[in-house]
């Protein structure tokens, strides 16, 4: 029984696999659309020379320094998160005024300036009472920060619409319906569904991040297994949030749209492109509703960070619980055919 279930379950994700390596233009664009994007992003943010200086504050109430224009002041709770900016030249200046203490980075221009900025701000006579600290280290560019989102950006899109529009088109064209009337049980043809995809995703990313790495010899602080880790979390998380929306759709236009309403959001709001340092704070709990955040901001701290197994726990947990939801709910309420 368990050997003829494997069978069907071994034939179908086979075939899942051939349909995808056949389909060409289907997989150029997984393996070029990155690339390209990574490539535009090296160049067109090549230049490290900004106009706008960014500088980290501990307590939100100093209105003097906050008036200060052409400066970008993020308020943080928590001091060695905005040490950390700073030692990897993401801020140009940390400073606490209540404790009357600040922190340069030696090898920045900007922090530079910024010290000269602040020493105007302050009178004199109270200058001599601040205490000044460095940090040093180095430099992160833009394209070690924006990696991790592209990669997983990719890995989204592949998994949303590799999955979801994948078996409402099954189900349109009536292939689930003749399905259903083989062996096939309904969790052996998601389980193959599931694995087929997640396969090909983790495959194809992983050849990404080795030729992107050859190419930039990107900045890599942790584990490169723990970050495969974090991938394949990831990865199943939001093959199930596919799963969950294509499992009683009938139409490929609503699948279309669904999938949309879920991935543009997850696109523009998980800080693929850009930080949402500074943003407020319904935005940050909009953007911990999405696996994407949750896989990307994990993929940084191993990468950026060197964090540990430990460190990312939470993202993995929350991944894990996404997934479960999901995967139920889908299950649940998983049709064959459009009656």
């Amino acid at each position: 029984m368990i050997l003829t279930s494997l069978k069907r379950f071994w034939a179908l994700f086979y075939a899942r696999n051939l349909e995808f390596v056949r389909d060409r233009s289907s997989l150029s664009w997984n393996l070029l659309f990155p690339v390209l994007l990574i490539v535009g992003f090296a160049v067109v943010f090549s230049d490290d020379n900004k106009t706008l200086y960014k500088a980290g504050l501990i307590g939100a109430n100093h209105v003097e320094l906050r008036a200060l224009k052409h400066i970008d002041w993020v308020t943080y709770e928590d001091l060695d998160e905005g040490l950390l900016q700073l030692k990897r030249h993401q801020l140009d200046l940390m400073v606490d005024p209540k404790q009357k203490r600040y922190w340069v980075n030696p090898h920045s221009p900007n922090s530079y300036i910024m010290e000269r900025v602040l020493q105007g701000t302050v009178s004199s006579e109270q200058w001599q009472s601040w205490q000044k600290s460095e940090i040093d280290g180095e430099p992160l560019r833009y394209v070690d920060w924006v990696l991790p989102g592209i990669l997983g950006m990719n890995m989204m899109f592949s998994c949303l619409f590799g999955v979801g529009y994948v078996i409402v088109r099954y189900r349109k064209n009536g292939v689930l319906k003749r399905l259903k009337a083989t062996p096939l049980m309904a969790h052996e043809f998601l389980a193959a569904q599931v694995l087929s995809r997640l396969s090909l995703t983790l495959s194809v990313s992983l050849l990404l991040f080795i030729a992107c790495d050859l190419l930039f010899d990107f900045f890599m602080q942790g584990s490169y297994w723990l970050l495969l880790f974090v991938g394949l979390f990831g990865a199943v998380a939001m093959i199930s949030v596919g799963l969950l929306m294509a499992c009683r759709t009938r139409s490929e236009e609503l699948a279309g749209g669904l999938l949309n309403l879920i991935s543009w959001p997850m696109m523009f709001l998980s800080e693929v492109w850009f930080s949402l340092e500074g943003a407020p704070q319904w935005v940050h709990t909009l953007s911990a509703c999405f696996p994407l955040t949750h896989m990307i901001q994990a993929a940084r701290e191993i990468m950026i960070n060197g964090a540990g197994l430990w460190d990312i726990a939470d993202h993995l947990l929350v991944l894990w619980a996404m997934t479960l939801f999901c995967l139920a709910l889908g299950a649940y309420w998983f049709r064959w055919d459009q009656d």
